[in-house]
């Protein structure tokens, strides 16, 4: 069985064929960063167009990658949801054509849960893939520039939506930071790289204090980030976050995105370690484009007594081997294919 994913959820163009839900057989990305990166974010408009520019070169270039033709593909997958509503409009639309006009099943993939199925990716001649396949129950921390989640797989399809975040993921939580200390776009490697330079202990930020012991929040920790770089600057509080950075040396702003950091990183290893104390699941996968974070990675190998499952790099961020493999299981699960004349894209989907 060999699945083609579509995935435009943002601003990366992600197509790929997966074979039995674990096997990647071709992998094509077009990320949009370097036109982002002039306006400090994602221009959605800017996206979607550039979506549609690229798609159907990227659809056909994949499956070169993967020497197939369209015959011998089984299905098609696409993310309708959550995401940007042009972006994802573009995806559904061409898989809409795509399974109508060469006469293929169509499944409808969320875009979060693709970010867990990134990790069942175990087999590849070509790419970098994850080593282990992962085992339920499985906990899945997923974090990225638009979600936070920590959720409990018991099987595939059947899971239960510990906590979430309650305002900013932690991914928009860097880029607004980074944008305030005058780093590039994105703002988690940006931050990540300075915060080499600085002291982890410099500033003590705070943790927010929820009901839900398994939610996030961290515009908190944001405005907390802000009002002191602002005190530093000079004291005035109404000073533009634009204008912050150019008041700062920068030895100030590594101290600050080292503690920035060091605050965002423990709120997640910390609920994540209590979530696993909790429900003891034989797997744990960290997954969302915030998974690269070193130094994420580096406190969560130290405090959790098992061998957690990442995905390399370039499966983290989006992609669209992820929603391919979503796919792959839908079918194996004897989920139904969706009529291409009946999906919609849903911009605010939830697990």
């Amino acid at each position: 069985m060999k699945i083609l994913g579509i995935e435009t959820s943002c601003d990366e163009t992600g197509i790929a064929v997966v074979e039995n839900g674990q096997r990647l057989l071709g992998h094509v990305v077009l990320s949009q960063i370097d036109i982002h990166q002039a306006f400090g974010g994602i221009v959605p408009e800017v996206a979607a167009r550039s979506h549609l520019e690229a798609i159907i070169p990227i659809c056909q270039q994949a499956l070169d990658e993967a020497h197939l033709t369209w015959a011998e593909i089984d299905g098609i997958g696409v993310t309708y949801g959550a995401g940007l509503a042009g972006s994802l409009l573009v995806g559904v639309l061409t898989a809409q054509v795509l399974a109508v006009t060469k006469n293929k099943p169509l499944y409808a993939c969320n875009h979060v849960e693709g970010h867990v199925y990134a990790n069942f990716l175990t087999d590849s001649e070509k790419y970098s893939v994850c080593e282990a396949l992962p085992k339920f129950p499985l906990l899945a921390l997923i974090i990225s520039g638009k979600h936070s989640q920590l959720v409990l797989f018991e099987n595939h399809f059947k899971y239960q939506l510990l906590g979430q975040t309650i305002d900013d993921a932690v991914g928009e939580a860097f880029d607004k930071v980074a944008r305030l200390l005058g780093l590039p776009y994105p703002g988690g490697p940006s931050i990540a790289q300075l915060a080499l330079r600085g002291d982890v202990q410099a500033f003590d930020f705070p943790d927010a204090k929820l009901q839900n012991q398994y939610d996030f929040s961290f515009s908190g920790l944001k405005t907390a980030v802000l009002r002191q770089a602002q005190l530093l600057a000079g004291g005035d509080y109404s000073l533009s976050s634009l204008e912050v950075a150019k008041h700062l040396d920068l030895s100030t702003r590594a101290n600050l995105a080292a503690s920035f950091q060091r605050a965002a990183v423990t709120t997640l290893v910390d609920k994540t370690i209590k979530a696993y104390q909790e429900f003891k699941p034989h797997s744990v996968v960290i997954a969302g484009g915030v998974a690269c974070n070193q130094e994420l990675r580096r406190i969560l190998k130290h405090q959790l007594p098992i061998n957690i499952i990442y995905a390399p790099a370039h499966l983290c961020t989006d992609n669209g081997a992820m929603i391919a493999c979503l796919a792959c299981y839908q079918v194996m699960e004897n989920l139904k294919p969706i009529n291409p004349f009946e999906i919609t894209i849903d911009p605010s989907l939830s697990m």
